[in-house]
């Protein structure tokens, strides 16, 4: 993860880190006790203790772990050291971590891990979509052939192109804020969720000071559910990355050429092959969505748990969370960073656009055909038989414009708007966003 780290947005970074993870620790522990000291439980010269002296060491947490084997376990002593140094038994340090469970306070500080990473996603994404939708605009009556099955098809312009990038992630995004919405719970209702220690409504008032509300009915562990819902929407915007990245890949293929990643002085593209500009760039988002997918996949394995709750959940979690959380944001700021510095070729696009002629307005000549009273059989058989004879090298237009069947049902300026390229393309703004 450290190339990876170095081009995330610090805000990412710092959540997942470690001192980042055991700060929200000690942030909901606090919380648990100020929700005992305002119930009268705690005594407030108490809570003025924990409140003043709540602080860890991660070196002494790691020396305590040894001894304890448990993480949470090694951070909560070494947090009650420095609470009861110096004091007189008995000392204020007994609150901590009072009628809960460890995953009491793993589960709702990881709520607001995610909750918070979401919105640095947000962010990231809002980024790109400026990016995007500032070329889309740029350029959404650039004239460019569109392809199916990587054959020209019909033409398109390259801001249309852009416009459906633009509403896929403005979808990635409404997804993301309602899998914020639902990770952002807490659970402090004990070793089973039964509430047999902390009452809903002490739950409540924690989760409230928090920023999150309380699961409804958790176990140990709040159900893993949310959590894989979260890791498939990521799993989705980096497929989407993934796809966009594929397609400048390809429309930079030497023998396409429409576009190109941005090409410093003096970068290499081959140690051998000096001439090489390679789409690295995109290449590089193509492969981490794999490792996007493949931790989502392990999520959702680890939505079934045993009973109210079993550890297999644990060990891949502290992988999988922090990885793709970072990956995510590394691939929106690499994108928006293709995009930002995309070369866009607007004469390789109209070369390519002409490549086989007027061919590509073939379902023009049977929709016209049809329209003029053939029926669509016989119209597509027209337009087809044209065709093949263009693929053979006769022009598609003059052929078409020779053929009895066209011209006996067609004038001869209704066969020229056929093949007018501006009223192919008429409706294409029709799809960018308004903003």
């Amino acid at each position: 993860m450290a190339m990876i780290e170095r081009y995330c947005t610090d805000a990412m970074t710092t959540i997942w880190s470690r001192q980042a993870k055991y700060e929200r620790w000690m942030e909901v522990e606090v919380a648990i006790c100020d929700a005992y000291a305002q119930a009268g439980v705690i005594p407030d010269s108490d809570m003025a203790s924990i409140r003043e002296r709540a602080a860890f060491d991660l070196a002494r947490c790691d020396e305590i772990e040894k001894e304890t084997q448990h993480d949470l376990m090694a951070f909560v002593r070494c947090m009650s050291e420095n609470v009861s140094s110096g004091q007189a038994e008995p000392t204020p340090s007994r609150w901590i971590h009072f009628g809960v469970t460890s995953y009491d306070v793993i589960d709702t500080a990881l709520g607001m891990m995610m909750r918070d990473s979401c919105d640095v996603l947000l962010k990231s994404c809002s980024s790109l979509r400026d990016e995007i939708f500032r070329l889309a605009k740029s350029h959404i009556e650039t004239p460019c052939i569109g392809r199916t099955h990587g054959i020209h098809a019909e033409p398109i312009t390259f801001g249309f192109k852009l416009a459906g990038w633009l509403h896929e992630l403005d979808r990635s995004i409404l997804r993301l804020e309602q899998a914020k919405t639902e990770i952002s719970v807490g659970k402090v209702s004990g070793a089973v969720g039964i509430h047999a220690h902390v009452s809903p409504a002490l739950e409540e008032r924690i989760c409230h000071t928090l920023g999150l509300k309380p699961d409804p009915a958790a176990t140990q562990i709040i159900a893993r559910d949310r959590h894989a819902h979260v890791l498939t929407v990521l799993a989705v915007l980096a497929g989407s990355l993934e796809r966009w990245a594929t397609e400048l890949r390809n429309l930079q293929r030497t023998e396409i050429l429409e576009v190109q990643e941005a090409f410093a002085a003096g970068q290499t593209g081959s140690s051998a092959m000096p001439h090489k500009r390679n789409p690295w760039n995109s290449e590089t988002i193509c492969g981490l969505s794999r490792i996007v997918r493949g931790n989502a996949h392990a999520m959702l394995e680890s939505v079934m748990t045993w009973h109210e709750r079993d550890l297999c959940n644990s060990s891949l979690e502290r992988i999988v969370f922090p990885d793709t959380f970072q990956l995510v944001d590394f691939m929106l700021a690499r994108f928006t960073r293709i995009m930002r510095g995309l070369v866009v070729m607007p004469e390789n696009m109209a070369k390519n656009l002409r490549q086989m002629g007027d061919l590509v307005f073939s379902e023009h000549v049977m929709v016209a055909l049809i329209g003029a009273g053939m029926s669509r059989e016989a119209a597509y058989k027209v337009a087809q038989r044209n065709a093949a004879k263009a693929w053979d090298g006769t022009d598609f237009k003059k052929s078409v414009s020779q053929d009895p069947d066209v011209t006996t049902r067609l004038s001869g300026q209704e066969i020229e708007q056929l093949f007018d390229l501006n009223h192919h393309l008429s409706n294409a703004a029709f799809a960018l966003p308004k903003s």
